[in-house]
């Protein structure tokens, strides 16, 4: 009968504790996604940050302003062209490479001050990648590799409408990149997409 008092007597303090001390910090920790490494969750966004209207209405209004300035129809920068030989577990790493690249040789070159609302997209999309600064490479380093050289050389051969075609496609940037990092990645996927 005495343990029994003794428990009841200690019982609550011990409920309290976990309530207040354990449970919160199972509740706040991260646990990887179902099928996924803990060094591929390092490269996976939250959906909420691409449901924000204002920057969203910010990127898809910037880049319909430059798209009617651009008028080469014959190339795209942004598309499922940068995807080719990519695992789709890599895809988020090959994303988040092309917005460091635009962001740092477009959105904060002169053009910041010719169109509105481009630092602030340059600062979300910034953002982002900060965000995913421990993603890393699981393997097709020199695919992804060619495909952002690919990128980058028909961007400067189209000099200076290579920088408004970069903006002009902001919206797709903001799409592959949403798609990318935001969905768990199938198992074996290793298909081309063209």
């Amino acid at each position: 009968m005495a343990s029994l008092q003794t428990l009841s007597k200690t019982l609550p303090g011990w409920v309290f504790f976990c309530c207040c001390c354990c449970l919160p910090l199972l509740l706040t920790s991260p646990l990887p996604l179902k099928g996924a490494s803990t060094a591929h969750h390092a490269c996976r966004l939250r959906k909420i940050n691409f449901q924000q209207p204002y920057i969203r209405n910010r990127t898809y209004t910037l880049a319909k302003t430059v798209h009617a300035s651009d008028k080469d129809t014959d190339n795209r920068l942004i598309g499922q062209q940068l995807f080719v030989n990519i695992r789709e577990n890599n895809r988020c790493y090959l994303m988040k490479k092309v917005v460091e690249l635009v962001v740092k040789d477009v959105l904060l070159t002169e053009v910041k001050n010719q169109y509105p609302y481009v630092e602030e997209v340059a600062q979300f999309l910034a953002s982002l990648t900060s965000e995913l600064s421990t993603c890393k490479l699981s393997a097709q380093k020199e695919h992804i590799e060619k495909n952002l050289e690919q990128m980058k050389n028909k961007m400067e051969q189209l000099g200076e409408n290579g920088k408004t075609k970069a903006i002009g496609e902001l919206d797709l940037l903001f799409d592959y990149m949403e798609n990318a990092c935001t969905d768990v990645p199938k198992k074996g996927g290793n298909k081309k997409k063209n």
